[in-house]
């Protein structure tokens, strides 16, 4: 499409606003288009953090001639031509604002070359005054010249910060469109140097381009997402829980290839993580999701960071249980893939059922739940388990081994083919007792139970609304509301494990949610934080002496038993020492 003004109309229905404020923002702008310009090759120079020089250089399509100077006019785009093209945006450019809004801040040069032209064509730019195209050599493609950033602003000037700081803004945003483009070779050079070459990645997860650009102990733990589901394709990496970060420094999320922050997607991925996340820790993940264009409104902020799901409930909720599944399928000794269509991944031959209980011959790991609570007895009523075999009989080597040995009445120790395995019993048995509590309770569905005194609440206009709308989605949570008056409920029944609590502050809470997502886990996450409290209790303890059998018999469980890598507050149940890392602590070799 030819780059053309846009009518009066559709600028007037386009989300404008200042698109440079700092270097980095220039280097944005610069790279949306040479990647709508189709290259598959892109150089980035940049000087003194770029204040005193970003140029880009692509070997796109490139700009015809008699368009270079529409290229600099306001509102002038080839993207889209009506409003029909600005409600289906596949580009990531769109608007026709960035090159005239760095231009009148810089001073500037464009040349370009389409592959029907002998030689490129130049143009030049300078206090908004743009000149006329002349010849100047070029290959087909396109080169961006910006120098001295803002130096017509001087009191925007005096807000950038130092050059290292506008030079990291820079790397970092490269590195995030390089993500989501593996098919786009990139060069990042600063003041002369080259910092980062990356040659075109045969797929979006190729190993030696993940190592590149994100923390190689992110890419070897992480686990990988593959999911379709209502019309959305779903695909990426999730970070193992134990290797969770302490700020939200590496969190990835692409819309249609376009890198973006939006919240409905962080309380989604919160949310999948809330089980095995420990306190203050920030999830590691690289997301790709793509879906119909006219599904997503990208024309909701100037910097284009951020979009508008046009059905932001069924997104999260395809988000929420692909992430959920994904991280359910991870089991101690083994990483996972999310399954296709909910269902969780078969536990590996001869291991149990998640939900399968255990008592040892010697009663050593004794379930006191069962007997402080004997609604649940039943949960442990499988025969005992014999003794693991020895290595030398087994086919395969278990992901965590055999058992050695106890230490300090606390730690199992274990050997497998990689090396040594060390065990926290007490976490590992706590979340295996968490788990097949939440599938009992599962099972059996929620039971409600009716309050004998209503408890009146005042959840708001907006949680008013959500009683009616989701009475289904209560009745299946097990609450029972019911409305008394303008901004006013009675709660006449809760889900029977939480009959004891704040019924009022559930409600409200739970009311809340479902406005603003359409489905809630506080109600959920009430309950399971009550079978945490009961799966702690009745878990092995410290200075608890295990036979052989039992520990094997644990480990067994462990390999099979969703989210065993955490304990139910996100501490690591296991860590393994290789056989290399051994000799390196003993010299050995050396």
């Amino acid at each position: 499409m030819a780059i053309r003004v846009l009518p009066d109309p559709l600028i007037n229905q386009i989300a404008a606003g200042e698109v440079v404020e700092r270097p980095a923002a220039v280097v944005r702008e610069l790279l949306d288009n040479a990647l709508d310009a189709g290259a598959d090759r892109v150089e980035v120079e940049i000087e003194a953090g770029g204040t005193r020089l970003v140029r880009v250089r692509d070997n796109g399509i490139g700009i015809p001639p008699g368009e270079l100077a529409l290229a600099l006019t306001r509102h002038a785009t080839s993207k889209i031509a009506d409003l029909d093209d600005l409600l289906r945006v596949a580009s990531l450019g769109f608007r026709g604002e960035a090159l005239p809004s760095i231009a009148s801040v810089s001073r500037f040069a464009l040349v370009s070359r389409t592959a029907g032209d002998d030689h490129g064509w130049r143009i030049d730019a300078e206090h908004g005054r743009v000149g006329a195209p002349s010849p100047s050599p070029h290959p087909v493609g396109t080169t961006v010249e910006v120098r001295d950033l803002f130096f017509n602003v001087p009191a925007r000037r005096k807000f950038l910060r130092t050059e290292r700081t506008e030079f990291g803004h820079v790397e970092h945003w490269l590195r995030t469109v390089a993500l989501g483009r593996p098919g786009v070779g990139f060069r990042l050079s600063h003041n002369g140097r080259a910092v980062l070459m990356l040659k075109p990645a045969g797929g979006p997860f190729d190993p030696l381009r993940l190592s590149e650009l994100l923390d190689p102990g992110f890419v070897g733990s992480a686990v990988e997402v593959a999911v379709d589901a209502a019309g959305m394709r779903l695909r990426g990496l999730l970070g193992a829980p134990a290797s969770a970060r302490g700020q939200a420094d590496l969190q990835y999320f692409y819309v249609n290839g376009r890198p973006v922050r939006d919240r409905v997607v962080a309380h989604a991925v919160r949310q999948a993580y809330a089980d095995v996340l420990h306190h203050g820790r920030h999830p590691a993940y690289v997301l790709f999701l793509d879906l119909d264009p006219a599904a997503v409104d990208v024309n909701v902020h100037p910097a284009k960071s951020e979009v508008r799901f046009r059905d932001s409930r069924l997104v999260h909720d395809v988000l929420f249980r692909s992430l959920h599944e994904a991280l359910a399928g991870t089991r101690a000794g083994q990483a996972a893939t999310a399954a296709p269509s909910g269902a969780l991944a078969a536990p590996g031959p001869g291991l149990p059922a998640a939900g399968a209980g255990w008592r040892p011959a010697q009663g050593g790991l004794g379930l006191a739940v069962a007997e402080a609570l004997p609604a649940w007895a039943g949960l442990y009523g499988a025969p005992d388990r014999p003794a693991a075999p020895t290595v030398a009989e087994a086919d395969q080597v278990p992901p965590l081994g055999y058992a050695l040995a106890q230490l300090h009445g606390v730690f199992v120790l274990a050997q497998n083919s990689r090396g040594l395995v060390l065990v926290d019993m007490h976490a590992a048995h706590e979340r295996i007792t968490y788990e097949r509590l939440k599938h009992q309770h599962d099972a059996r569905a929620v039971i409600g139970q009716r309050l004998l005194v209503p408890v009146a609440i005042e959840p708001g206009a907006r949680a008013m609304a959500a009683l009616d709308e989701h009475a289904g989605t209560l009745a299946g949570l097990g609450f029972e509301i019911v409305a008394s008056g303008p901004g006013q409920a009675r709660v006449l029944g809760v889900p029977t494990l939480l009959a004891g609590g704040d019924v009022g502050d559930l409600a409200i809470r739970v009311l809340a949610e479902l406005a603003e997502h359409g489905n809630s886990r506080i109600g959920e996450e009430a309950r399971n934080a009550l079978l945490s409290t009961m799966a702690c209790h009745g878990s092995v303890r410290a200075n608890r002496a295990l036979t052989v059998t039992e520990m094997n018999a644990l480990l067994r469980d462990m390999e099979a038993t969703e989210r065993s890598g955490q304990c139910n507050h996100g501490r690591p149940t296991w860590v393994e020492l290789p056989v290399a890392e051994l000799d390196r602590l003993f010299l050995r070799g050396r």
